[in-house]
């Protein structure tokens, strides 16, 4: 009987320890703001130009002999493209709400 005491002592020691864990998980997911919870803007005409500005500096890197910063310039470039062409679908495409 003497072999009991320190098991049950564990057990519950690991129950205690397994409820605060979950406890505080719990909390902080129902504490945590949703993902979606801002609205994401932006700003078409700066992204187009900001790729224009990227473009401009792939062409003198090229020039001034480092192709691989201009082939990672030009890589950022078509990024922002991509990322101005992907809002203004988003814009184009988008529905009004129901209620409005």
């Amino acid at each position: 009987m003497r072999h009991t005491k320190p098991a049950r002592r564990t057990l519950t020691a690991l129950l205690a320890t397994t409820l605060l864990a979950g406890g505080v998980l719990f909390g902080q997911t129902v504490t945590a703001e949703p993902a979606a919870a801002k609205p994401i803007t932006c700003n078409v005409k700066a992204l187009r130009a900001e790729a224009h500005k990227e473009r401009d500096r792939a062409a003198r890197l090229k020039r001034d002999g480092a192709p691989a910063e201009a082939r990672k310039a030009l890589a950022h470039a078509d990024a922002l493209e991509r990322r101005a062409r992907q809002c203004a679908d988003a814009d184009s495409n988008s529905k009004p709400p129901i209620w409005k």
